[in-house]
């Protein structure tokens, strides 16, 4: 059974997580580190990221902040070129992520362009060009692209996002039959709605209870419910795994019609 656990650590290996100023991004790095990853934490408001890393540091781990527009190629060749004074990433939780909540014919052009430049565009950005350092330094890793349930099923008011997720579980699978010769893994991860402390005044709301009564289990997620999905993709457990779309939704998805 130790063999079994010890292929989930990420012990010396160097991870990039995008978007990990709060939320799941930030939840994401302190998993990652527990597991013995040095993290190179990155996100727009760069000033955020001090909180992230004084947090892993007094858990006994490793972590450097680095600013990041994933919807800038310029921005994440830069990041890129920061990190690699620490090195080359094993692995990138490609996280970073908005939504805008307004009904479809409400949506405007600068609603949509903006969701789908961070999203979908960000998404392939950050990437194509952290496989493209793996591949320079002729090793593999894995690519972890944080999706939705959304980008299966829909809901109200938030078409762009809902389109872009979409995207971003078919870019996977692109990514990842493309990048197989070179060792490189990519999956994405699907959760379903999960309380933080962005969504947590929503979701225990009147409305939010609704939508709660519509989840098959009764329930929303939390956070810990992504550690172990997120350590399967990230680390050597999931070393057979690649193209794969992994929903942790309490069974929102297999809700009946």
């Amino acid at each position: 059974m130790s063999a079994a656990i010890d292929r989930f650590r990420l012990d010396g290996r160097l991870v990039l997580v995008t978007g990990a100023s709060s939320g799941l991004g930030m939840h994401f790095a302190q998993v990652l580190a527990n597991a013995g990853a040095r993290v190179a934490v990155a996100a727009r408001r760069a000033d955020k990221l001090q909180t992230v890393v004084d947090g892993i540091t007094r858990s006994g781990g490793e972590a450097r902040a680095f600013s990041l527009d994933v919807g800038k190629s310029c921005s994440v060749r830069d990041c890129f070129d920061a990190v690699a004074a620490w090195g080359v990433p094993d692995v990138v939780v490609n996280n970073a992520g908005i939504t805008v909540t307004r009904a479809l014919l409400d949506q405007t052009e600068k609603d949509f362009d903006s969701v789908m430049n961070t999203n979908l565009k960000g998404n392939w950005l950050v990437a194509t060009e952290g496989a493209r350092r793996m591949v320079a330094a002729g090793k593999g890793g894995s690519i972890v692209n944080v999706a939705s349930i959304l980008g299966e099923r829909v809901s109200g008011g938030v078409a762009p996002y809902a389109i872009s997720k979409a995207g971003v579980i078919q870019a996977t699978k692109v990514m990842a039959l493309e990048l197989a010769r070179y060792g490189i893994r990519v999956n994405a991860l699907m959760p379903g709605y999960v309380v933080t402390d962005f969504n947590r005044e929503f979701l225990l709301s009147e409305a939010g209870d609704k939508l709660r009564n519509r989840i098959p289990s009764r329930n929303f997620g939390e956070l810990e419910d992504l550690d172990g999905p997120l350590l399967l993709l990230a680390s050597d457990a999931g070393a057979a795994m690649s193209g794969a779309a992994v929903a942790v939704d309490r069974t929102h998805l297999v809700s009946a019609l």
